[in-house]
């Protein structure tokens, strides 16, 4: 008789917002250190500024907010700081445990594979429940990074990249990195550049022509290199928030520079980059910005639209997959480290890819409000030794936010279909 299916049980608890003990830390010595050196005047501090380019922005949640008679009494100012400080951890506690019990979860069912190597498969959108595409459809390739699961352009009914590009006439077939096995543990970058050159090669040969490929974030960087290795298998590439040129900016990636090599080491140690090693490094470029959010977080009313989508957004951020030890180091060492890719140094099968080499059209898009890759970064895919048939978009977005955010389909969506409708053949 064979096994019957076993009912699904309780969801997985949730274990953000990673690294949890890092930013609580952050929250407590900062607060708990206020009466050493704050003053009831001070809007200086780093938690009641307003963030860059927003000289109009609301007042966080965690600026300072005393009493006026707190000014002239030091007394009473001591009890009132005491008294915010302990208001800042109660509303931060909240939020991290609201978070934490929202009932919410992910409801899109995940496409089927239809390709598989490894923990790699490639996901068939077009044969996902609820999808419904033509007969011509054409086939494209979409490339998430290797240190966030891909479920972001999938994310929920609406805000799915995947989905739109399905109803316009595409069958996206998206690359699912999985979690490193044995079968990865000596893949470098370079590595997984050839895998994705065996998944196209496999969806070139079913459907008997080249495909446009897009790559997000640093699945972009490896989608450039999938171009110049296999070019007659690309018939056009959309690089999205690409990091390209790794010394063009440096402003906030101090500790991924200095901390290169020791992390490194550590991945050589344990095999891998930790998940939450790679959150700490995601937390150096904003160290407030979790706590902000969660702030914010505990103000919303949990049934409504902004509480889930922050849900599962932040679901989605927390799921992160390690990094192999070999890809970690190339990540670490020869692209911020070196800067190989900026230099046209980046060796993938015997070949020094370089932008300018590659002759496929291309839209390179470049959200202004990254703090993830540097607009500078992205944008050296369309200068002076760049991709030389590349369209440049400029978006007034994020990172996350070009492929989530509320005017994602509007904003970014809409002009890279419309780019690829162009080029249908």
């Amino acid at each position: 008789m064979p096994d019957m299916p076993l009912p699904p049980g309780p969801p997985a608890p949730r274990l953000g917002p990673r690294p949890l003990p890092l930013h609580l830390l952050t929250a407590l010595q900062t607060w708990g250190s206020c009466a050493l050196g704050l003053t009831p005047s001070n809007d200086g501090s780093p938690n009641s500024r307003p963030g860059p380019d927003r000289d109009d922005a609301p007042p966080s949640p965690s600026r300072l907010s005393l009493p006026p008679e707190a000014a002239a009494d030091p007394a009473a100012f001591r009890d009132a700081l005491r008294r915010e400080t302990v208001r800042r951890l109660d509303l931060l506690a909240a939020g991290v445990l609201a978070y934490r019990q929202h009932a919410v979860r992910r409801v899109l069912d995940d496409p089927p594979p239809a390709w598989r190597e490894g923990a790699t498969c490639l996901r068939d959108v077009g044969a996902a429940q609820g999808v419904s595409v033509a007969a011509d459809a054409v086939p494209v390739l979409v490339v998430p990074s290797l240190v966030n699961r891909w479920q972001v352009l999938d994310l929920a009914p609406g805000k799915s990249f995947v989905r739109a590009l399905a109803a316009e006439g595409f069958r996206p077939f998206v690359v699912d990195w999985g979690t490193p096995g044995e079968d990865e543990r000596d893949m470098n970058a370079a590595g997984c550049v050839k895998r994705l050159a065996r998944g196209l090669e496999h969806l070139a040969a079913t459907y008997g022509r080249p495909l446009p490929v897009i790559g997000y974030c640093m699945g972009g960087t490896l989608t450039v290199a999938l171009a110049a290795i296999q070019p007659a298998a690309v018939s056009g590439l959309v690089a999205l928030a690409t990091p390209w040129d790794f010394h063009a900016d440096r402003t906030g990636q101090g500790m991924l520079v200095t901390m290169g090599p020791a992390l490194a080491e550590l991945a050589r140690t344990a095999g891998e980059l930790p998940t939450d090693i790679i959150q700490t490094l995601f937390y150096s470029l904003d160290p407030w910005l979790v706590i902000n959010k969660f702030l914010r977080f505990a103000t919303l009313d949990m049934a409504s639209d902004a509480a889930r989508d922050f849900v599962l957004l932040e679901d989605w951020l927390n799921d992160g997959a390690p990094l192999p030890e070999r890809v970690a180091r190339d990540c670490l060492l020869g692209w911020y480290g070196d800067n190989l890719t900026g230099r046209g140094e980046w060796v993938v099968n015997g070949r020094a890819i370089r932008p300018r080499d590659i002759a496929v059209d291309a839209l390179v898009v470049i959200p202004a409000s990254d703090r993830i890759v540097p607009p500078l970064s992205a944008a050296a895919l369309v200068g002076p030794k760049g991709l030389p048939n590349a369209t440049r978009l400029d978006l007034p977005l994020g990172h996350i936010g070009m492929m989530v955010g509320s005017s994602a389909a509007k904003r970014c969506w809409r002009p890279v279909i419309d780019w690829l409708q162009a080029r249908r053949s």
